[in-house]
């Protein structure tokens, strides 16, 4: 069974459930819930800001709407990749939708018009696993990939601004020369600006502030924790909260003070909902050490150019041998002609 979960800013939860092939989703608004059916997996789920629609991306590389206020209807094709989809989502004023893919595109499209697309955002090298329009400054965007960078575009217009790259940054943590960093999450915060970022299997989070004028993230600290971490958010205030793969605290929470973000284990709300986890952990179990879906999204490469060569070196060396073993016979029976005349 696996869960997906958004929550939007009026507190409509849309929940995705899966076990074996078949998908629900369901909005709960109070004490209201209403249901659909999906055929495909889900890779990603987001309420529109006018909270009439959700839109769901599948692995099949479709975009579906449902509707809120009209929660009979069926699903609504928007738009399609010729690619499995990782994320969606949309502008602020919901006029946009972005869409990012396993062939390291993103896409922008009007939402009234989603067929008609506005731009390409190219530049990745590898799947894009993440992208997020900037709340407080909505002409830009947020991504990450699979190549281990973070960029930032005017989206409008698909003109990358600023890359960072996550190797520089997470290097030190890791061991592995030829470690990637795949980001898993990104949350941001509009009260100073920050950023904060997880990376896939790496059990550390990393924070940026957004410079918007200069259109540049700046590095400012990183958490490291004990155990593998499952999602961070940010709250309105700054505070963070990591979900940690351990039923023993399954929930930390980290405070800014002074520019640095700092443990806290005194809060009432923390202490409430870490004791709600612990006592309902048979819920997590069936995600506690699963692997990492992000390693069978890389592209393979294979170096054929090198087997062929290897195999013309050794097809050489074979007609080679064979010219050399078709002379030496020559010059023998030549050899024994010659012999026999002078007998005669």
């Amino acid at each position: 069974m696996s869960l997906l979960l958004v929550v939007s800013d009026k507190c409509k939860a849309l929940v995705a459930k899966r076990n074996g092939v078949s998908v629900s989703l369901a909005v709960c608004v109070g004490y209201v819930m209403d249901l659909w059916s999906v055929s495909r997996r889900c890779t990603s789920l987001i309420i529109t800001a006018a909270e009439d629609k959700i839109l769901v991306a599948d692995k099949s590389g479709d975009v579906y709407s449902y509707s809120i206020t009209e929660p009979q209807a069926d699903g609504k094709l928007e738009l399609g990749h010729l690619s499995l989809l990782l994320d969606v989502t949309l502008s602020p004023d919901d006029q946009y939708i972005l869409t990012a893919d396993r062939d390291e595109k993103i896409r922008v499209s009007l939402a009234k018009a989603p067929h008609n697309i506005v731009s390409y955002c190219l530049g990745h090298k590898e799947f894009v696993s993440k992208i997020l329009v900037i709340p407080n400054y909505p002409d830009l965007l947020l991504s990450a990939s699979g190549d281990s960078t973070l960029r930032l575009w005017e989206y409008k217009s698909g003109e990358e601004v600023y890359c960072c790259h996550l190797s520089s940054i997470c290097g030190p943590e890791t061991t592995k020369t030829d470690q990637k960093y795949p980001v898993s999450r990104i949350t941001y915060c509009c009260q100073g600006g920050y950023v904060a970022v997880l990376c896939d299997g790496i059990p550390t989070v990393y924070i940026f502030q957004l410079d918007a004028i200069a259109q540049q993230l700046v590095y400012r600290q990183q958490i490291s924790l004990k155990h593998k971490v499952w999602d961070i958010a940010f709250e309105e205030t700054g505070d963070l909260w990591i979900l940690e793969e351990d039923s023993e605290a399954p929930l930390q929470l980290y405070r800014p003070c002074d520019g640095q973000w700092k443990p806290v284990t005194d809060d009432k709300g923390l202490q409430k909902m870490s004791k709600y986890l612990q006592d309902n952990w048979t819920v997590f179990e069936g995600f506690v050490g699963a692997e990492s879906h992000y390693s069978s999204l890389y592209k393979a490469s294979f170096d054929n150019m090198a087997a062929y060569l290897q195999r013309k070196e050794e097809r050489l060396q074979q007609q080679k041998k064979k010219r050399q073993d078709l002379q030496c016979g020559s010059n023998g029976q030549t050899k024994k002609m010659k012999t026999e005349e002078s007998l005669l």
